[in-house]
């Protein structure tokens, strides 16, 4: 490609000449990638497609109190670069410092930048003689398996992305609030809007939009692109109904050897398939927690969806348990927040958040709106497993019921679903 012909694709991607609409601002993650991004180390930004990375990563450039020469964007999903080799970089890297002659040390962001073969090497250079702050953008844990790690020489700061949560959803709807008493003061707003959100999910411009077709078209982009093409697929058929299985089945155990039955696939077939799936961000499998590992590996796991909406349009049948939709939007968060959550298979915990070697808290999750709907079975599990694992912070995440109770000598916060996300317990 010739300099004048990159250059024009550079500017319909960058602020040099123009204004653009990034949409509605995501506070949380914008304040993350300012505090990390003047490391010495590249940050990644990961997380499933349509997530809201490159309206993020757009953001957070406006946001920047810098020259607009010295931000480069340059989106590797347009359909203009009719390269995807290693050299495309290069051209483009020289291309912007001899159009824009940046004065001081650029911004570069790379958004999907894993389709271009070798890009490791062009990030780690550039960023190893510090000619540039970089952000990547990806949509396959993949960016940040062992051997992109070796070739990054471990240099690098991950930002998991995930669609939006409850609070963001709420702005996107403007619906904000000024104070705790004013959210006290909504509840029943709240309520509703909690109850949209779980059926809908959190894909911004689903939000925005409604367009149903909208998340067909990710999930079948998703198991295309971001599986199938990837890994080099043939029957995607049999890809897809995997995928459709496990969104339809969130908050449920599953082995994969019970899967490989039920659907009449290959044992071996349905585990690559699985972890395929996992690393696109499309569905995760929660381990059980044992002190043992090998125990840990022979039970099985739980699986959830990245997203609650994407789950019920896509779902080969309509999940009726609000339960474990609920339960998925706690697995989430916690994920979020937390890099060792497991379950507990025997007495049945649905969250086990550990800290280090400590357990930090124990978490059940009942779709109730009063102490007698929630199952006894929840709560004696919770008081079991309370000796057991040693913990004594214990938690049921319910619908709208709060409270705080000593049971056969433990202490137990309930508290509702709307409360926790909101982090106004």
């Amino acid at each position: 490609m010739k300099k004048d012909e990159i250059f024009e694709i550079l500017s319909d991607m960058n602020f040099w000449f123009k204004d653009m609409n990034t949409g509605i601002r995501r506070e949380h993650y914008i304040s993350l990638i300012k505090k990390k991004v003047k490391a010495k180390e590249i940050l990644v930004l990961s997380g499933v497609r349509r997530g809201g990375k490159s309206t993020i990563l757009k953001q957070f450039a406006k946001s920047l109190d810098v020259e607009k020469e010295r931000i480069l964007i340059v989106d590797f999903e347009d359909y203009r670069w009719r390269s995807r080799k290693l050299e495309l970089l290069e051209k483009i890297w020289n291309t912007y410092f001899e159009y824009m002659n940046p004065k001081g040390k650029p911004y570069i962001f790379l958004d999907e930048v894993h389709s271009i073969e070798g890009w490791e090497k062009f990030v780690r250079t550039i960023s190893e003689r510090g000619k540039a702050y970089v952000i990547v953008t990806g949509s396959s844990s993949k960016l940040l398996s062992k051997e992109y790690a070796s070739l990054l020489s471990g240099r690098y700061v991950e930002i998991r992305v995930y669609p939006l949560s409850f609070e963001e959803f709420l702005l996107f709807e403007n619906i904000s609030f000024s104070s705790k008493q004013e959210i006290l003061a909504n509840k029943r707003n709240i309520l509703s809007k909690l109850h949209e959100y779980i059926k809908i999910g959190g894909f911004p411009k689903y939000v925005l939009t409604r367009d149903i077709d909208l998340l067909k078209a990710y999930f079948e982009t998703i198991i295309v692109k971001d599986v199938a093409e990837r890994y080099e697929i043939k029957r995607i058929d049999k890809l897809r109904k995997l995928a459709s299985f496990y969104l339809s089945n969130v908050g449920k155990k599953i082995t994969f050897n019970s899967v490989s039955k039920f659907l009449e696939m290959p044992l071996h077939t349905v585990e690559r398939y699985s972890y395929y799936l996992q690393d696109a961000f499309a569905c995760f499998f929660l381990p059980s927690f044992s002190y043992s590992l090998k125990t840990q590996e022979r039970l099985p796991k739980k699986v959830y969806s990245i997203d609650t909406g994407l789950s019920n349009v896509v779902g080969f049948r309509f999940s009726e348990d609000f339960g474990r939709l609920m339960e998925n939007i706690v697995f989430n968060e916690l994920t979020k927040k937390n890099d060792e959550v497991y379950y507990y298979h025997n007495p049945e915990i649905d969250f086990v958040v550990k800290e280090g070697k400590e357990i930090k808290e124990l978490i059940q999750v009942s779709y109730a709106s009063g102490m007698d709907e929630i199952k006894k079975r929840e709560v004696d599990n919770l008081v079991k497993a309370s000796d057991l694992l040693r913990c004594k912070n214990l938690l049921i995440i319910t619908w709208d019921y709060e409270d705080e109770q000593e049971i056969k000598g433990k202490r137990i916060r309930f508290v509702p679903l709307w409360k926790w996300l909101l982090k106004i317990e």
